[in-house]
């Protein structure tokens, strides 16, 4: 079998915070010798030798975001890839993509790569939906008769037919995203690279996505796929690997993959501490501290009992007054299937009263009720973000926990009990004769 990915010893070095310049605004000199110095750059980090740091720069000004990761992928395979943010699988695709170069290690791609990293990624704003088209058909190396045959499949699969000349720019982030995802996808590149694309759009256009990217795997290409979404990963991938901090920590089918991840990559006490390195620049000012499950009594823990009720609570900073701020969380199962979701300004009066929140230190804490779960492991996400303008923070793997259902309704039948909550519903019985 063809080899179409082969990743030896592949690392990324950021450094941390911004860089020193002496001059606000690049000399002409320093421009060409930067670009002059380019091609080198690239031959060295392509042959393993990374450019040479200062021996005086202090190691706790970088950060490894990838460190000694190796892997292959035959051709035709669809590989999911899986972790905490921050372990590193942005920058990986990245790589692949060539949208940025490694620090050391080597990478061999084989064939046309095709990337949707992230609403907009490769669109050019001031061109038009069908510039853009064309424009991404070419640096895929695709002639215009290919980009041609294409064009109706792909403007109909987007669904913004209507706007299909106006400056992209001028698109909503739902129709950025679904002309990107089309285009990544109808132009038949024997590589497709997919990092969260089911993050963003509506319910409909994310059944859109996973039926069109399940077709494509279908059709024998290699898929690169990463998402928090372990339902899209069971289902669109047959093996995974899993980072962790920049490393790869294990590979295997993708369901050993995911119990791995689920099983080892959450927090066991039922807190969860977020260190600075797991925190985005873009989430500022918003930045969350902690997350932690209490039972009744206020301690913390992660196994809750059925019958009792539980408190959620989420500790965050803010550095500069937010408006419209609404913070939440995801309940799941372990296999990502959705229970719920709820935000602390879902209640109208809520919502009026912290309509704007000044800088400070915040907790937001919430109720789960008694007679709610079925027992079971379940999975907490959590999410920041001003409804229909920004998401500064989101975390879809924040904490696991287990419900014990002792003295829950229908314990004294043998059984499991099937679905996810177990309420205690008020029966009655009546004789009618």
């Amino acid at each position: 079998m063809t080899i179409a990915i082969r990743v030896e010893g592949l690392g990324k070095r950021y450094k941390i915070g911004t860089a020193q310049t002496r001059f606000r605004y690049g000399m002409l000199r320093d421009v060409l010798v930067d670009t002059i110095s380019a091609p080198v750059r690239l031959a060295k980090s392509a042959f393993g030798r990374p450019e040479a740091h200062s021996e005086h720069a202090p190691a706790r000004n970088y950060i490894w975001a990838l460190d000694d990761v190796s892997f292959e992928l035959e051709e035709g395979k669809v590989l999911g890839i899986v972790g905490r943010n921050g372990a590193g699988k942005s920058t990986l695709l990245k790589i692949l993509s060539r949208v940025t170069e490694p620090t050391k290690g080597l990478v061999v791609v084989r064939g046309r790569v095709g990337s949707l990293l992230e609403v907009g990624t490769g669109f050019h704003p001031e061109l038009t939906g069908r510039e853009n088209i064309y424009m991404n058909g070419a640096i895929l190396g695709m002639k215009r008769a290919e980009i041609e045959r294409k064009f109706d499949e792909i403007v109909a699969f987007s669904e913004v037919e209507q706007f299909i000349d106006t400056p992209v720019k001028r698109y909503s982030s739902g129709m950025y995203l679904r002309l990107a995802f089309a285009v990544a996808a109808h132009l038949e590149p024997e590589i497709l690279v997919v990092d969260e694309v089911l993050a963003v759009g509506d319910a409909e256009f994310q059944k859109k996505c996973l039926g069109k990217m399940g077709d494509v795997a279908q059709q024998g290409r290699t898929v690169l796929f990463v998402s928090h979404n372990m339902s899209a990963i069971l289902r669109l991938t047959s093996e995974a690997i899993v980072l962790d901090k920049g490393r790869l920590i294990m590979r295997g089918p993708t369901q050993e993959a995911v119990d791995f991840y689920l099983s080892s990559g959450q927090a066991q006490a039922g807190e969860r501490l977020w260190d600075e390195d797991e925190i985005p620049a873009s989430a500022a000012p918003f930045r969350p501290i902690a997350l932690r499950l209490k039972d009744r009594r206020g301690q913390v823990v992660d196994t809750i009992r059925s019958v009792e009720p539980a408190t959620l609570e989420w500790e965050y900073h803010l550095s500069a007054p937010l408006t419209g701020l609404r913070v939440g969380f995801y309940l799941s199962t372990m296999r990502g299937e959705y229970v719920l979701t709820s935000f602390d300004t879902d209640d109208g009066g809520m919502f009026e009263r912290h309509s704007v929140r000044q800088a400070g230190h915040y907790i937001s804490r919430c109720t789960l009720p008694a007679d709610f779960f079925n027992e079971g492991r379940y999975a907490l996400g959590v999410n920041a973000s001003s409804f229909g303008v920004r998401r500064y923070f989101q975390d879809e793997q924040a904490l696991a926990f287990n419900v014990d259902a002792s003295g829950a309704p229908g314990m004294q039948w043998p059984e499991p009990r099937q679905g996810m909550v177990r309420p205690r519903l008020d029966w009655k019985i009546e004789k009618i004769a």
